[in-house]
């Protein structure tokens, strides 16, 4: 399947949104945690300062009611033994307020199986078992136990159950934000003579603070005294049952262990109630007495749910919740906007480019003048569609040029065939007449075959070239450089051109050198430019002269350029060689060339006069082969006119060679030279 491409403002729009929501919804869950973890701290704080505060108030709680059976057990009804007195004392105990609630009271006599006075529904009185005066009768003036009420007194626990005794005085109003803490006491009574008179016990509860709605911290009470049974709990089902039986029994037992250590803490604890709901506790411990000797230690949670305690977290989570909505919201629009304000540049390029039909017209990039990159972006796109404007024209020309090239090639083909055709036309008919006896004398049949063989030559000339230009091309043409004397070579050339001269009436007219100037170029490439340069110059030129100028300088390249652009315009742009160098200059006074022709004289295939009915032959490569064989020299070659009529001048530099040559190497150089001439004479002879 083809993938959907999107516009660049739908990309941008998601890739915006892809990174900041995520980073949003990153933040808030950061804040929930750090705001959960700010309140556990708090509620660790505070449960733990409640559980500590609990367990003061218990145990002085407790001391208080030891002091106040005591003092009740000084008093004159029991000392003598009238249980009238004893009654009406105890009901007074009962209905009196007091930091304490007594929800009931027994008494007992020694080894008596039933009891004198119980306003409660059921004994309460621990066995003999449970405290040492009911199994020997020993005094112990200090004897008070406190004891846990059982799971009986489950239900007297909760602050909205009424006392369960039967003669229960009238009940008291307990506040909802407090409970009682029920437990037993039990303590002797002993008579002047310090004999064991009854065993009294009371159930008693201990208001205890607490409050467990929603961002309080003072917490339910929980109580586990010595044997790790509960004695009070939020939830009345788990009263009198023993921590071992409940699911976080682990949990519960390590804080025991801690809390008679004692250490106070907090701790959060998955199941505190049926309802199966985590909770946070602070704990502590207070001291209970359990024989005159010994106290023990009975354990007190201030406990609260966690959804309670962490309720503040719910409103935290509804402002976040609130504040990631509107910058949800805001996203989006900045989301939005930005995307708008990125691409609305970028589609006016877009449209820019577009709506370029004509690059001659092209008109200014649109700026946006806020987005620096954009701006730049426009005008790196305008740079670029006038750069192809360039190029456009650039190929038009070249299109053109190829055109022109063709059209050349094709001239240059009928041209070369016309070339060709002539001289093998004569050949073909020198030789038919001589094969066909039709020839008078020796002598005409020498004049034929002479005839025949100057065809042969310029067929050659015309083959030589064509092959000359395609080994240039090729780049596989072999040139043979060796010092040469310049003077050999113009007298080579001069006289192998002046019987042309003669013939037209026109003047050759050479260089006087008497001393040797040498250059290093190859013997027959070089011969073979001068020879071209030359004979055009007399071809073309009806009347007048032909002269050949030598110049020379050592000077350095920088002035020698500036010297031949004061000289002549048409070398200005000719390689001059480094270091000493040798200028040929031949002037003719032709029929020149126009100067907008001058360009295109030394490219293959091209002539002023290109049709194949013009009045002077050849195939045009000659200028074209001169250069490239001047430029593989090191040298180069240049043609100026001022205008038709006005006759042309060749330009033509080559590097000398500047040293000490021996008399017996500059005959070595002219005896080559002269042979290469007798052989050059020969073959046109």
């Amino acid at each position: 399947m083809a993938i959907r491409r999107r516009s660049f403002r739908h990309n941008l729009l998601v890739k915006i949104l892809s990174f900041s929501l995520p980073i949003l919804f990153v933040g808030q869950a950061v804040a929930l945690s750090k705001a959960r973890n700010s309140l556990l701290l708090s509620a660790q704080q505070n449960l733990t300062s409640s559980a500590i505060r609990k367990a003061e108030a218990l145990e002085t709680g407790i001391q208080a009611i030891d002091a106040n059976i005591d003092l009740l057990a000084q008093t004159e009804a029991f000392q003598s033994n009238d249980l009238e007195a004893v009654q009406l004392i105890l009901d007074r105990v009962i209905r009196d307020t007091k930091p304490y609630d007594i929800s009931c009271v027994e008494l007992k006599a020694p080894q008596a199986k039933q009891a004198l006075i119980n306003t409660c529904d059921r004994t309460i009185i621990p066995s003999a078992k449970q405290v040492p005066w009911l199994q020997s009768g020993s005094v112990e003036i200090a004897d008070f136990y406190v004891f846990s009420p059982g799971a009986d007194a489950a239900t007297a626990s909760t602050p909205t159950d009424p006392p369960s005794a039967t003669n229960a005085p009238e009940e008291k109003e307990i506040p909802i934000d407090r409970a009682l803490i029920k437990f037993i006491v039990a303590s002797p009574v002993y008579g002047k003579d310090n004999s064991l008179r009854y065993t009294l016990a009371m159930e008693v509860g201990l208001l205890q603070l607490q409050d467990a709605t929603p961002q309080s911290l003072v917490g339910k009470t929980i109580v586990i005294d010595q044997n790790q049974i509960i004695v009070s709990h939020p939830d009345p089902d788990q009263v009198g049952k023993s921590i071992s039986d409940l699911p976080e029994a682990s949990q519960l037992d390590d804080i025991v262990g801690n809390v008679k250590a004692g250490r106070s803490s907090f701790v959060e604890a998955a199941h505190l109630s049926s309802k199966r709901e985590n909770w946070l506790a602070g704990y502590s411990g207070f001291d209970v007495p359990v024989s005159p000797k010994q106290d023990s230690v009975w354990t007190v949670l201030a406990a609260t749910p966690a959804d309670k305690a962490l309720y503040g977290l719910r409103q935290i989570r509804q402002v976040l919740f609130v504040l990631n909505i509107g910058l949800f919201i805001a996203s989006i629009l900045l989301a939005i906007y930005v995307s708008r304000s990125l691409s609305l540049p970028v589609e006016r390029l877009i449209r820019y480019t577009q709506d370029v039909k004509d690059l001659s017209q092209l008109k200014s990039a649109p700026r946006s003048s806020k987005i620096w990159e954009l701006d730049y972006l426009g005008t790196v796109i305008e740079r670029m569609l006038r750069g192809l404007e360039k190029k456009s024209d650039e190929l038009r020309r070249a299109w053109q040029d190829a055109q022109t090239a063709n059209q050349l090639k094709n001239e240059f083909l009928a041209n070369t065939s016309h070339e060709l055709r002539t001289p093998l036309n004569g050949i073909i008919g020198s030789i038919s007449v001589i094969r066909d006896g039709l020839c008078d004398s020796k002598e005409e049949e020498r004049e034929f075959l002479n005839q025949a063989d100057k065809a042969a030559m310029h067929l050659l000339s015309v083959i030589e070239d064509i092959l000359n230009i395609a080994k240039i091309e090729a780049g596989t043409l072999d040139m043979k450089i060796a010092p040469i004397d310049l003077r050999t070579v113009l007298q080579d050339v001069i006289e192998m051109e002046t019987l042309q001269a003669k013939q037209k009436g026109i003047s050759l007219i050479g260089p006087e050198l008497l001393a040797p100037l040498m250059i290093e170029v190859d013997h027959f490439r070089f011969k073979q430019v001068l020879l071209n340069i030359l004979s055009n110059a007399i071809k073309f030129t009806d009347e007048g002269q032909v002269s050949i100028q030598i110049a020379t300088d050592e000077r350095p390249n920088q002035t020698i350029n500036q010297s031949l652009e004061q000289t002549t315009e048409s070398v200005a742009e000719i390689f001059m060689p480094p270091g000493p160098w040798v200028k040929i200059i031949i002037k003719d006074s032709g029929i020149g060339i126009d100067p907008k022709h001058l360009p295109k004289l030394f490219k293959p295939f091209v002539m002023v006069d290109g049709s194949h009915t013009r009045s002077y032959e050849g195939t045009g490569l000659g200028l074209a082969i001169s250069q490239n064989f001047m430029r593989l020299m090191q040298g180069d070659i240049s043609i100026d006119s001022e205008g038709t009529g006005k006759g042309t001048t060749v330009t033509i530099v080559i590097p000398r060679l500047v040293m000490e040559i021996q008399t017996s190497e500059i005959d070595e150089v002219t005896r080559v030279a002269t042979n290469d001439r007798d052989v050059a004479k020969a073959m046109s002879g």
